[in-house]
This record gives C-alpha cells, sequence and structure tokens, in this order.
C-alpha cells in the first residue's frame, strides 16, 4: 500500500482561519454598510423596531407611537401609509367622505346578521339571509357607481396623473365600506360638502 504524502492532506482539508470565531456581540458592533431605507409599511417598521435594542423606555415608545397615530389620523402626509399618501389618494378621501353612503351599514348589518343566525327561530334565520343578501347586493352595485363616479372626478380634476380606474375604484370603495369613525385618516369634509 503505497504512503500517502503531506502535501497530499494538506490539500484535501481546509485550511483553518487562523482566528477565533468572533462572539455574536462582536460580529454585531463591527458590522458596517450602508443605512437601510427607511420602511415602506407600519409592518416592516415594527419588525425593525423589535429586531434592534432601543435605549427608549416603554413609556416613551407608546407616546411616541400615540403621537405618530395622532399625526397618521390627522392626515399629516408624511405618517400616512404609502397607499393614502398624494393629492389625489386625498381628493378621493374627501369626495367618498362628502357623500352618504350605503356601503358604511356593511360592519353594522354583518354584526346584526351573525346575531340573527344564533337565534334558534328559522324564520328570523331566513329573513336575515334574505335582506342580508339584497342588501350585499346594493352595496356592490353602490360600489361599483361610486368608483365610476369617483375615476372620472379624479381623471378631470388630475388630468397630468397615470390614473387607473380599478384601483381608484377599489380604493373608493374600501373607504367607503369603513364607518365613518373608523377611517383612517379621519374625515376632513361633512357629509353633503360639495367638493370641486
Amino acid at each position: 500500500m503505497p504512503e500517502v504524502a503531506a502535501d497530499d492532506v494538506d490539500k484535501s482539508r481546509t485550511p483553518g482561519k487562523g482566528r477565533p470565531t468572533p462572539k455574536r456581540r462582536e460580529a454585531q458592533g463591527r458590522r458596517t454598510g450602508p443605512v437601510p431605507p427607511p420602511p415602506r409599511t407600519q409592518r416592516e417598521a415594527l419588525k425593525r423596531a423589535r429586531s434592534t435594542k432601543s435605549t427608549q423606555t416603554k413609556e416613551e415608545r407608546r407616546a411616541a407611537s400615540a403621537d405618530r397615530r395622532a399625526k397618521m389620523l390627522a392626515g399629516d402626509e408624511k405618517y400616512l401609509l404609502p397607499r393614502d399618501r398624494g393629492p389625489v389618494k386625498a381628493y378621493i378621501r374627501d369626495l367618498v367622505d362628502a357623500r352618504r353612503n350605503l356601503m358604511g351599514l356593511f360592519m353594522p348589518l354583518a354584526i346584526i346578521v351573525f346575531v340573527a343566525l344564533l337565534t334558534p327561530l328559522v324564520v328570523v334565520q331566513q329573513y336575515a339571509t334574505l335582506v342580508t343578501t339584497f342588501m350585499l347586493l346594493a352595496m356592490v352595485l353602490e360600489g361599483i357607481v361610486l368608483g365610476r363616479i369617483v375615476t372620472k372626478k379624479v381623471r378631470a380634476k388630475f388630468p397630468t396623473e397615470p390614473i387607473r380606474g380599478l384601483s381608484i375604484g377599489w380604493y373608493s370603495f374600501i373607504r367607503a365600506s369603513q364607518l365613518r369613525k373608523l377611517r383612517v385618516p379621519k374625515p376632513r369634509v361633512s357629509p353633503g360638502d360639495t367638493i370641486k
């Protein structure tokens, strides 16, 4: 059996790096590189906030969060979610908020249906289902009409903006289907106001 040379053994294994592996704390402390871009969504911001240790106390974080929420509800452009930013979206919100919509009854209707289905009377359940079906159909039709009206007005007011009718209609539908008190940002106009 031929003998294996020492050079062949050294080539077959990976050489060591010549220093011990750094501890995680040391590696994270030395980490350098470009600054990451600002978070695009609230979920991404929360993930980043949890991953990095903050020197703020719990009360300070709560106060900062309440301040951000108050500014977002007030409609401060800097604190709005990306889907709500810009003059086009503000105009759409104003158009929707100035109307009285049947779609705003969606949440209360869902609660009424849930309660009706819990009742042991079959007649109540049948009528609740029938009324709910008609209400949902009326809400869908109203949503389609609202989307077309809002898209037409937005295209007239912002002729240079690239406007996709489906996304404008969907944004209007979602805004109108929320209870007025729960809309974010809060409505700037009252129902019945004329929006130019």
